[in-house]
């Protein structure tokens, strides 16, 4: 019980706090960045900024038809882990319930049995993922430490919350102190690795497709 108090107060606490001031410094010093000028005018009939930054956002979600014979299994493995964390984080009703405690907003939650199904199918999505970066040669050559950890520290709350549902391993006090742990982990290392991405990506798509869009280019 201690643990798990642990767990539940000073730790959860400091992580949150480490990931809320984390995130925003990295926007911000994104945001603020001083940008080129663009000194030409936008080619006719280019769009409004925000049309093309819509379109650069939306544009790259899927990959160009040269590419996708190539690179189909890794996307449609990431639009697959990518779905099932947000489904296991945000429609679990005890996260919802979380959440409601220290936000106030609630929303209904799907029943536990089709969320535990569909974790068990994110950490299965994980593992593949895993794989395919150490067995193919171009992303084995490219992957860093931080490609990794991020992988870990995504992985372990996934894993540890299948087993503290599942009660597999300890007691349910410990097995869920450990997944409370992970998540720490988890909220601590994602303003400075590549996780980050998750609210980059929305920045710099959108950049470049306003750059694209101005001088009358495709996405």
């Amino acid at each position: 019980m201690e643990l798990l108090q642990f767990a539940r107060g000073p730790a959860l606490t400091v992580a949150l706090a480490v990931f809320a001031f984390g995130a925003l410094w990295r926007l911000l010093g994104v945001l603020l960045l001083e940008r080129r000028g663009v000194y030409s005018a936008p080619r006719p009939g280019a769009p409004s900024i925000f049309a093309s930054a819509l379109a650069g956002i939306i544009g790259k979600m899927w990959p160009h038809a040269t590419f996708l014979k190539q690179s189909l299994f890794p996307v449609l493995n990431g639009y697959l882990f990518h779905l099932g964390l947000a489904i296991s984080v945000l429609l679990f009703a005890p996260h919802i319930l979380f959440i409601k405690s220290i936000s106030g907003l609630s929303w209904p939650a799907l029943p536990s049995n089709l969320v535990y199904g569909i974790a068990v199918v994110t950490a299965v999505s994980l593992v593949a993922a895993l794989v395919h970066r150490l067995t193919d040669p171009v992303l084995r050559l490219i992957s860093r430490a931080d490609d990794y950890v991020s992988w870990m520290l995504t992985f372990l709350p996934v894993v540890s919350g299948i087993a503290a549902v599942s009660h597999i391993g300890a007691r349910y006090e410990t097995l869920l102190a450990v997944h409370i742990l992970t998540v720490c982990a988890l909220l601590v290392w994602f303003p400075f690795g590549k996780l980050m991405h998750a609210f980059l990506f929305v920045v710099s798509r959108g950049e470049t497709g306003i750059r694209f869009k101005h001088r009358g280019a495709d996405i």
